[in-house]
C-alpha cells in the first residue's frame, strides 16, 4: 500500500515523506518489528516511526490535485460538524481531526467557525479546546491543499475562510 518515496499525511506530524523501511525493537522484548520511517517536510530533521503492519490506520497517501481541486469544490456543501453534548466535544473534534480526512476536517472547521461567531456575539472567547483542534485542523487541511496545489499555506486558509 505505501512505499519509499510516497508523500503521506500523519495527524500529529502533517505531510511526511516515507525514507524508508527499518527494523526495530521498540518494544523491549528483543522482538524486531517493520517502521515506515517518516521525515516530515516541514521539519526535516524530525523522524516519526510508524508501524508497518498498522500503517493504515495512522497514515494515508495525500490527496491527488484533481481530488484537492474537488474539497475546495465541496466546502460550500460540507455540513458543519453537530455536537449535540458537550461531554462529546472535545472527543468528536479529536475524531475528526485523527481522520485526516478532508471533508471531516473541514465539517469541523465549519463547526468552529459557527461556534466561535456565538460565542463572540455573546462576549466570550473561544474555548482552548476549540481553539487547539482548530489549529490542528487548519494546519493539516491547509499544509496538504497547499503542497498538493502548490500554493502558499496563507492562500488555501484565505479560500476555505471565505467559503465557511
Amino acid at each position: 500500500m505505501f512505499e519509499i518515496g510516497d508523500y503521506v499525511l500523519n495527524a500529529t506530524n502533517g505531510i511526511c515523506k516515507i525514507s524508508e523501511i527499518v527494523e526495530l525493537d521498540m518494544s523491549g522484548d528483543k522482538q524486531l518489528r517493520s517502521y515506515f520511517l517518516l521525515r516530515p517536510v516541514e521539519e526535516e530533521n524530525d523522524r516519526v516511526y510508524i508501524p508497518v503492519d498498522n500503517a493504515d490506520k495512522r497514515i494515508r497517501k495525500v490527496i491527488t490535485q484533481d481530488e484537492a481541486q474537488a474539497v475546495l469544490d465541496r466546502v460550500p456543501e460540507i455540513e458543519a460538524l453537530a455536537v449535540n453534548n458537550e461531554k462529546e466535544r472535545e472527543t468528536r473534534y479529536k475524531e475528526a481531526v485523527r481522520s485526516c480526512e478532508p471533508d471531516s476536517v473541514i465539517s469541523l472547521l465549519k463547526c468552529l467557525h459557527i461556534r466561535n461567531e456565538q460565542r463572540a456575539q455573546a462576549g466570550k472567547k473561544a474555548t482552548a479546546v476549540d481553539e487547539r483542534y482548530g489549529k490542528m485542523a487548519e494546519h493539516n487541511l491547509n499544509a496538504e491543499l497547499a503542497f498538493v496545489l502548490e500554493k502558499d499555506k496563507q492562500e488555501i486558509k484565505d479560500i476555505i475562510h471565505d467559503m465557511l
